[in-house]
């Protein structure tokens, strides 16, 4: 029997409420001055029993005072760190350490999978290692007490109706007129509050840079770029303190380690002909400072704080009850953000959209088939949001066409290649999810599109639908992120501009060390990649499969991101 669909799963909703609402400490250390600089609690998951360790690492960091009011939770770096049970106990004793960085929209619960299977591979083979997962200091606002509850409709209730949990009421999502100290979160505070984060945690800089591996997911890979070429004593004459000297190699996971977003789009152009005199980038600041322009990346609906909370509560949903009748499209408040987000993700074409007729409501889902409707490459039609986590089943599917129909030549690759599918019947049978590993068994309907192209087959399904919701609903630090800096992403796209350019003190750091690149064979770079970065390619990968796959494929063979990287920590060169 296939242990993914047979194994129970314990909720440890109790436990899990105390320790993500009140933040009971196992470890507290004080500053000079006494008071607390760093906490570190233990992670309760009903998690695979792997032998590997969770904790939420929180140190104090105080941004300088002319960020401006801000949140005391503001002030601090958090970070999963993932250990081996088996192994030291301090991380400086360990034989290698991860560090990574989040990409675009993504929080470092995002790292759960891939993170313990590193782990535990790296144990087996009898190194032990570390894994840190980055958190965003802009991550500091979100509110997960409702999420923490353990219940879908508590959660639902916290966000949406004013119903406290545990005595504290939801204040509602943060905006933009209160988020003027995120103005000046880009690049530079980012790769500084690494580079302080590490410090502090690890004080010996030659240790860092013969122990830490460096990369990052996505836009984390650009970061870990720059923080490779970032000099952090300002006096580039002294390079102890240079980005490279804090690493002993760099990993990139679908995506390159480089200071272009370019690079993202698989291509890394010159510099233009015409000078950036940074005229751009002045105009930018100043409607990041004024308030015009949104300090978040957050649209009104689809992609805001909201939105990205919905993911969550229905990961929670599949956690608790997977093959329950879903009520959660019915519970939900009918809101502008939430009925538009629905018509743009389930909707099977332009008329349906306008007219909100079939709804996602009109359907019976499973809690399974919600999340997977979310989130898998096959129905969700933003690819930065894909993972391969197997199909729907229990009634028939037509072709999505909405908002691209399948097989379109001109598909933009924001959609992703993958054909899209939706359930067929309003009202009709009970919809369930196909797991990954279920994919291909003799019980396949083997559903096809209109035109005869199967919509999937075993290759192409990775992640198990059971640890993604895992990884969504128990994490204390979002697998999501609700307020993405605006300031981090132009900097970025004004990578030519003298002020971002000043950055890049030590351009060599980009070569200084090994790199391992590993890519998703289906992902946003898929055929469009230097072949000289020689990167390692997982065969039906998704953007966010390199993050969830499974420890095991549909074919035996353990999975590919985790076992480059446990190779990788184990001897860099």
């Amino acid at each position: 029997m296939n242990m993914s669909r047979s194994r129970k799963r314990t909720w440890r909703s109790a436990a899990l409420a105390v320790l993500l609402t009140t933040g009971a400490l196992t470890g507290a250390a004080p500053d000079a001055r006494g008071a607390t600089a760093r906490t570190e609690t233990p992670v309760v998951s009903s998690g695979p029993a792997d032998g590997v360790t969770e904790t939420v690492v929180r140190v104090r960091a105080p941004l300088p005072a002319s960020f401006g009011a801000r949140p005391a939770a503001c002030d601090w770096l958090s970070y999963l760190r993932y250990r081996s049970a088996g192994g030291p106990a301090d991380s400086a004793d360990a034989d290698r350490i991860l560090v990574a960085q989040p990409g675009i929209l993504e929080g470092a619960g995002a790292f759960d999978s891939v993170a313990r299977t590193t782990v535990a591979r790296a144990a087996a083979q009898g190194t032990h290692i570390e894994f840190w997962a980055l958190d965003r200091r802009s991550n500091c606002l979100e509110d997960r007490t409702g999420i923490a509850s353990g219940d879908q409709h508590t959660a639902v209730d916290y966000y949406y109706r004013g119903k406290p949990v545990d005595g504290r009421t939801f204040p509602g999502y943060v905006d933009n007129g209160r988020l003027g100290w995120m103005v000046r979160l880009g690049i530079e505070r980012t790769v500084r509050d690494q580079y302080d984060l590490l410090a502090a945690e690890l004080p010996d800089q030659p240790l860092r840079d013969r122990k830490v591996l460096c990369g990052g997911h996505s836009l984390g890979g650009v970061v870990t770029g720059y923080f490779a070429t970032a000099d952090f004593d300002g006096n580039p004459a002294t390079t102890a303190d240079a980005g490279h000297r804090q690493c002993a190699g760099y990993f990139a996971l679908d995506t390159t380690v480089s200071t272009s977003l370019a690079d993202l789009q698989g291509s890394i152009p010159d510099d233009t002909d015409l000078p950036d005199i940074g005229l751009g980038y002045g105009a930018i600041q100043a409607g990041l400072d004024s308030g015009v322009l949104s300090r978040t990346l957050s649209a009104p609906v689809l992609l805001n704080p909201e939105t990205m909370t919905l993911l969550a509560i229905a990961g929670l949903g599949a956690l608790r009850d997977p093959g329950g009748e879903a009520d959660l499209p019915n519970y939900l408040p009918r809101n502008t953000n939430i009925e538009a987000t629905n018509r743009f993700l389930f909707s099977e074409d332009t008329a349906a959209f306008l007219t909100g007729t079939p709804a996602v409501r009109d359907f019976r889902l499973t809690n399974q088939a919600v999340l997977g409707a979310l989130m898998d490459d096959h129905s969700v039609p933003l690819a930065f949001l894909q993972s391969s986590v197997g199909f729907f089943d229990g009634g028939p599917v037509v072709d999505k066409s909405f908002p691209v129909a399948n097989g379109a030549e001109s598909r933009p690759g924001l959609f992703g290649g993958e054909y899209k599918a939706i359930p067929d019947r309003p009202g009709g049978p009970l919809y369930t999810w196909r797991a990954y590993d279920r994919v291909g068994d003799p019980d396949d309907p083997g559903y096809r599109s209109a035109d005869g192209t199967p919509f999937t087959d075993a290759g192409k399904e990775v992640t198990d639908i059971q640890e993604l919701a895992r990884s969504l609903a128990e994490q204390p630090l979002d697998f999501t992120e609700q307020y993405f800096p605006t300031k981090l992403v132009t900097d970025l796209q004004l990578s030519g501009s003298p002020q971002v350019k000043r950055l890049i003190v030590h351009p060599d750091g980009l070569t200084a060390d090994p790199t391992l690149t590993v890519l998703a064979g289906d992902g946003l770079l898929a055929g469009r990649v230097p072949a000289d970065l020689d990167p390692v390619i997982a065969p039906g990968y998704q953007h966010l499969d390199v993050l969830t796959a499974a420890p095991v494929q549909n074919d035996g063979r353990p999975e590919p991101a985790s076992t480059s990287l446990t190779e990788f920590a184990r001897d860099p060169e």
